[in-house]
This record gives structure tokens, C-alpha cells and sequence, in this order.
């Protein structure tokens, strides 16, 4: 390679920049126009929901055969949910989790509370649409009959182990898969191509699946999927039990996403610029 070639490549945002960067993007996000933030948000939530139908698949060993190894399974479903994450940063789309990062603005004094709190509310409104409008799809498709009918166990099986977690349990592992979410995402803010984009999501978000941290708006697609394949046995779920884990689970993203990351960062790089 010659050298106007490696110059003509220019190596990712540094740490500073990225944080002035992600700090614009939250002056655009919170100031967008209401139907345009909602139209992305639906197509963030049928993303994130496409990326958990995915993982479902990967987890689903079928009834015949041995299991493949815990930690080797767990990867493989966290490699495949990355796909969702990669569809809503390199395809352009309003996820909750990641916009906690708006925080940076906020601290920044360049959107108000109010402005946080209505693109907060609009987005996740919109991600909980399009997940269950996706889990809607997956149903009609008739996805959970695959295997054997051992797909639609695994969904119930996801489902029945989130909606058991207790209180502390689902607001830490909503703090620690938030972190993992806007680290994937402040990453991405770093990177100058695609294929820089996909790499920086890839590791971070196969982590937090992986370990089994907890995403309110994949919760909004395994609950509605796994609640209506339950209805009918000895051992339904409970939409109430569900409604309280995504609220536990949404505090915990929001404390993780604004907290750990957002503002830590401001701290660092932008507490003194302003």
C-alpha cells in the first residue's frame, strides 16, 4: 500500500471528539419532529425484535442430540442479537436505550428536561409498536412451529425466565446491558465506515446477551410472543408479571445508559468546555 493510500484512511474519532459528537447528535435527536421520531422508533423496535427472533433460533437445541456447551451457546446468541443493533445504527432508526445518551446534550445545557423526556417517550411508545408488531408477523409466520414446535418452547422459555427474575435482580442486569448498549453505540460514534460500525457493536452487545443482562425493548418482543404461546397451557404467563419486569428492567437501562456512560463521559471529556 502506498502512502497516499494509508493517508487517505484516517483512524477513528478520539475519545474527546467522540464526546462532542454524540453531544450534537443529541441536540438532533431531541429536537426532531414527532412523526419522523416515531416512524424510526417503530423501525427500531421491529429491528431489536428481528435480532431476538434471531437469538431464539440460535438458542432452540432441538430434542434430539447433545446440548451444545453453556458458554459456547451463549456466544452464538449473543453474535446473532447483535444483528439488531446493527440494523438500527448503520440502517438509521430511534432506539430508547441508546438515546439515553441524549443525556450528554442535556448536562451540555443544550436541550431541557423537556425535550429529553419527549423524545424518551416517543421512542420507547414507537419500539414498543414495532416489537410487538413484529412479534405479530412472527406468529402469523408460524416461526414458533420450527424444530418441531422447539422454537415456541424456547420463546415460552425466555419469556418465563425474564418475567421470574425478582426486583433487584431485573433493575441491575437492566444497568449493566444499558452500559454495554452505549458503549456499542459510543463506539459507533467513534468509527468512520460500515465495517468499523459492525465491529464496534458486535463485542459489546454479544457481552451483554451472553452474560444475560436484561433490554427493555427486546423484552417487548419476548413478552408478547411468549405470553401468546403460553395462553393455552397448564402454566400461562402473566402480563402483569411482564409489565413489572420491563418497568424494572427500563430503570435500569435509563440508570446504566445516562449515568454510567452518558454522564461519566460529560464529566470527563465536557464538563469544562461548557
Amino acid at each position: 500500500m502506498d502512502q497516499s493510500t494509508t493517508n487517505s484512511l484516517p483512524d477513528a474519532y478520539a475519545p474527546a471528539q467522540i464526546a462532542m459528537r454524540v453531544r450534537e447528535v443529541g441536540e438532533t435527536k431531541a429536537t426532531m419532529p414527532v412523526l419522523t421520531m416515531f416512524a424510526l422508533a417503530i423501525l427500531a423496535g421491529a429491528f431489536i425484535a428481528l435480532g431476538s427472533l434471531f437469538f431464539t433460533i440460535t438458542m432452540t437445541t432441538g430434542t434430539t442430540g447433545q446440548p451444545p456447551a453453556f458458554g459456547l451457546i451463549r456466544l452464538a446468541g449473543g453474535l446473532t442479537f447483535s444483528l439488531g443493533l446493527i440494523l438500527v445504527v448503520v440502517g438509521g432508526a430511534e432506539l430508547f436505550t441508546g438515546n439515553n445518551l441524549i443525556a450528554m446534550a442535556w448536562a451540555s445545557g443544550r436541550v431541557t428536561t423537556q425535550q429529553v423526556m419527549r423524545n424518551w417517550g416517543w421512542v420507547y411508545l414507537g419500539n414498543l409498536v414495532g416489537a410487538i408488531g413484529t412479534a405479530a408477523l412472527v406468529w402469523l409466520a408460524g416461526v414458533q412451529t420450527m424444530s418441531d414446535g422447539a422454537v415456541g418452547e424456547t420463546m415460552v422459555r425466555i419469556a418465563r425466565s425474564k418475567i421470574s427474575l425478582d426486583p433487584v435482580s431485573a433493575v441491575a442486569r437492566g444497568v449493566l446491558c444499558n452500559v454495554l448498549v452505549c458503549l456499542a453505540v459510543w463506539l459507533c460514534m467513534g468509527a468512520r465506515s460500515v465495517t468499523d460500525k459492525i465491529l464496534a457493536i458486535v463485542f459489546p452487545i454479544t457481552a451483554f446477551v451472553a452474560c444475560g443482562f436484561e433490554h427493555s425493548v427486546a423484552n417487548m418482543y419476548f413478552f408478547p410472543i411468549g405470553i401468546a404461546l403460553a395462553a393455552g397451557s397448564t402454566a400461562p404467563l402473566s402480563i402483569a408479571d411482564a409489565l413489572s419486569n420491563l418497568a424494572l428492567v427500563t430503570l435500569g437501562n435509563v440508570l446504566g445508559g445516562t449515568i454510567l456512560v452518558a454522564l461519566v463521559y460529560w464529566s470527563v471529556y465536557l464538563r469544562n468546555s461548557e
